[in-house]
């Protein structure tokens, strides 16, 4: 008899997909200057690598037992904190906010300002949750 994995099991797949696509774009920030559609390629990434990221924790803490009760990116980021799933929840917060701007931001330092936030304070959380998300597939703490 075989059992489906947990929806998180999935979720953490794509996730990953998305991560390794999103650090394939930071390592051309490493390597030279960036064209306005790398920038903007980069701000894209960040969106669906982190949408993907607080299903993710929505999907796990769902699984576990510790889901909010009200589902919103900032109720499953607080839980996801609580249950020490994420190590900040400030920057978490920081990069909910920028999600939500960068959607209607048409101000050039602005735009630029969150890009640098991506690089500089984002990408390393959104790696961490991979690689504990990893860490507790491979421990079998999926059912």
């Amino acid at each position: 008899m075989t059992t489906e994995p947990p929806r998180w099991i999935y979720r953490l797949e794509n996730y990953a997909r998305a991560c390794a696509r999103l650090r394939a774009a930071m390592d051309i920030f490493r390597e030279r200057a960036r064209t306005d559609l790398e920038r903007e390629g980069v701000v894209q990434r960040f969106e669906y690598t982190w949408e993907l990221g607080w299903k993710l924790l929505r999907d796990y803490l769902d699984f576990s037992g510790a889901a909010p009760a009200t589902i919103t990116p900032a109720a499953v980021i607080r839980a996801a904190f609580a249950a020490n799933l994420i190590e900040d929840g400030d920057v978490w917060m920081a990069a909910l906010d920028a999600r939500n701007r960068i959607a209607h931001t048409y101000d050039q330092a602005t735009f630029d300002r969150i890009v640098r936030d991506i690089v500089e304070r984002f990408f390393d959380p959104l790696q961490a949750l991979l690689m504990s998300m990893q860490a507790r597939a491979v421990e079998g703490s999926h059912g």
